[in-house]
């Protein structure tokens, strides 16, 4: 009888230590929205343990029960509501799938196993995981916001992308050319949902193209460092040259014929104008002209004066009988 109490208390020890160094062991996993996901526990039952001999059960990091297996028999009652009917035990790998995954079932879980033996529950082995979350956001979509004008290369545009999870790095807009690739960021609008907690994000943006060429635009979604989602292209053409009117031939002549009348009309009207500016003469002409007449008419005068004609001797023969007469009359009236 003390041989096997001895035994057993060599066995408790052992388990017991193996419940100390399994503590440290720990797992990443992922899962995705409304999938089902692994929490694995990875125990080697080296000794053949019967699920009569084992208490096996896992809680979360809120100490809540997701799942008990008590000696070969569920206990549902144990099981918080959260986790109620969303859980089955997988006992080849020792992993407890979880269901329908909710964005708020990420965190840390732990599994644990006990022996149950005459002197009660001996943990002997323990286990973390850490479970992430994912949900896959739809493909970025481009829409117009309003179409280009005519007379303007600005074009204005709106992506977004629905029901994601985690929250993506940025949201940015490529466009490519046949010779260059530019990138044009722009500040991520985003709103979370208060029930699913996935997030939608959308950017707005304006920015000129070149119209001579055709031209690409993407929408660019960055989740992770080297994970991107990429929107379907939006192919813009290049504008066609605009063709010069066509003017008939019958109508060029008549221009040319025209403009060659007006050019002639012109330089007639200029040398006419010409001409009479030269007829015409100036102030100092005129004081000139009128100087020279003023001369021309004192010389006249004084030929008047000095160079009296001489008369004649029947005009002095009448000068003489009209002062005789004079002088009679005068001598009469004494």
């Amino acid at each position: 009888m003390g041989i096997c109490d001895s035994t057993m208390g060599l066995r408790n020890i052992f388990v017991v230590m193996a419940f100390l160094l399994s503590g440290a062991a720990s797992l990443k996993s992922q899962a995705y929205f409304n999938e089902t996901g692994d929490l694995p526990c990875h125990f080697t039952n080296s000794q053949n343990l019967s699920l009569d001999e084992l208490v096996i059960f896992w809680q979360d990091q809120d100490k809540l029960v997701l799942y008990e297996l008590y000696r070969g028999q569920e206990k549902p009652h144990n099981v918080d509501p959260r986790y109620m009917g969303r859980t089955s035990f997988d006992l080849d790998n020792w992993t407890l799938r979880l269901h329908n995954v909710q964005i708020k079932d990420k965190g840390s879980y732990q599994c644990f196993i006990h022996h149950k033996g005459p002197t009660g529950l001996v943990p002997i082995y323990h286990m973390s995981s850490d479970l992430s979350v994912l949900a896959n956001f739809s493909q970025p979509e481009i829409s117009l916001i309003s179409n280009q004008t005519e007379n303007s290369n600005i074009i204005n545009l709106n992506c977004s992308s629905t029901q994601g999870y985690p929250e993506p790095q940025k949201m940015y807009i490529l466009l490519k050319t046949k010779n260059s690739t530019t990138e044009y960021d722009a500040v991520m609008k985003k709103s979370q949902n208060n029930i699913t907690e996935l997030y939608s994000v959308s950017i707005s943006m304006s920015f000129s193209i070149p119209p001579e060429t055709n031209v690409s635009i993407f929408c660019v979604l960055q989740l992770e460092p080297t994970k991107t989602l990429f929107s379907l292209p939006y192919n813009i053409d290049a504008k066609p040259p605009v063709p010069r009117p066509h003017v008939p031939d019958h109508i060029v002549w008549i221009a040319a014929l025209l403009v060659t009348l007006v050019v002639v009309c012109g330089m007639v009207f200029f040398l006419t104008l010409r001409k009479r500016k030269k007829k015409q003469p100036g102030p100092s002409n005129e004081c000139e002209i009128i100087r020279v007449e003023e001369r021309e008419s004192e010389q006249t005068e004084e030929r008047v004066e000095f160079h009296e004609p001489e008369r004649s001797d029947e005009a002095q023969g009448d000068v003489n009988i009209s002062k005789t007469a004079a002088g009679n009359k005068n001598a009469t009236h004494f």
